[in-house]
């Protein structure tokens, strides 16, 4: 990874995306509770998505966005509208080709506070999902007029990267089990790709267990016994459907983070969308953008303040009970926000 860009006082200078919808409400509480934790970062302004499409710039991402981010190597964005019916695919993928962010890393941990059917159960595991390859490489075409076809495309290259990423943060992490889920008993040669790559660099991590699952068993597995997982390394699609299926498993798209990694750069984000229909309400649960924006300060190498935002959002969850409406509470995003700022503070 490239060095980060530090401003004259010596902070690591990020490009912030506000994002559509709800985007400005939650990036707006993470860069204020990330401004109470005192790291030391600074903030560079750009937008992209809804806005920049209505300019008539069909990628969605303005040049000097992109000029920002080759910058600073380093983005935190709110979600992204994709357009119906003009644009090109969406600003969020034009982003990840862009730079080439070929990992999308997906924690999810049970969080005390937020009730779920799942609630007695330890659940603290990664999503490994390749992020730029596969079906979502979008190429698809018309066979006949009654036929339509699309090209998974699956490179050795790439399921290396993605392997060796997920063993890697395995060791970082000090993670033990590492599963590498594929379809490869119908896809032999695409999905089998993955599972042959596995197999070969699995070795070079002895103190890691490594163990092969079919996609569909994984799925049935993570509904019956979460805890049994650790990280799981997945082609595109298969690792865009679990996910979410994972992050039901805490409580929904509202606590799920993630972090889009390249060679060079980095793009942190809540998984969830900009749910029109709540923005400007002053209603939004911040907490999935909130952990990214830990993520991010953990690849910022702001280890502290990393911790000190988890563990003010617990605590503002599980022993304040102050929480949004989306779990129960009467708590706005600004409410929200003070509280954390407050357990800040004093914690």
């Amino acid at each position: 990874m490239s060095e980060f860009f530090l401003t004259e006082s010596g902070k690591k200078l990020v490009t912030f995306i506000p994002g559509d919808g709800i985007g400005p409400e939650v990036t707006g509480a993470a860069r204020r509770i990330i401004e109470a934790t005192g790291a030391a970062v600074a903030w560079e302004d750009r937008e992209a998505g809804a806005a920049v499409f209505k300019q008539g710039l069909p990628s969605g991402v303005p040049q000097n966005t992109i000029d920002s981010i080759q910058k600073t190597k380093i983005a935190l964005k709110g979600p992204l509208e994709t357009p119906i019916g003009f644009g090109e695919k969406s600003a969020n993928v034009t982003l990840r080709k862009l730079f080439e962010t070929y990992a999308n890393i997906r924690p999810v941990r049970t969080l005390p506070g937020v009730p779920t059917p799942f609630s007695n159960k330890n659940i603290d595991l990664v999503v490994v999902r390749e992020n730029v390859e596969d079906l979502y490489a979008g190429i698809e075409f018309m066979q006949t007029p009654g036929v339509a076809e699309a090209l998974k495309l699956i490179s050795r290259k790439g399921c290396e990267k993605i392997v060796r990423l997920g063993f890697e943060f395995a060791r970082a992490e000090g993670r033990k089990k590492v599963h590498c889920a594929t379809k490869s008993n119908i896809m032999k040669l695409t999905e089998g790709m993955l599972k042959r790559t596995f197999e070969a660099v699995a070795p070079e991590y002895p103190e890691i267990e490594s163990t092969h699952i079919i996609v569909d068993n994984c799925a049935h597995q993570l509904v019956r016994f979460p805890e049994w997982f650790d990280v799981i390394i997945m082609t595109n699609m298969n690792g865009d459907i679990l996910s979410d299926l994972t992050s039901g498993l805490i409580g929904g798209l509202g606590f799920a983070p993630s972090a889009n990694l390249g060679t060079d750069y980095a793009i942190f984000e809540a998984v969830h969308g900009s749910a029109p229909d709540i923005a400007g309400k002053g209603i939004a649960n911040p907490t999935a953008l909130l952990l990214a924006a830990a993520m991010m300060l953990d690849h910022c190498r702001l280890i502290d303040q990393a911790k000190r935002l988890r563990q003010a959002v617990s605590d503002t969850l599980n022993l304040d009970k102050v929480r949004t409406g989306d779990l129960g509470g009467s708590a706005s995003t600004a409410e929200f926000t003070k509280a954390l700022v407050s357990r800040i503070a004093n914690g």
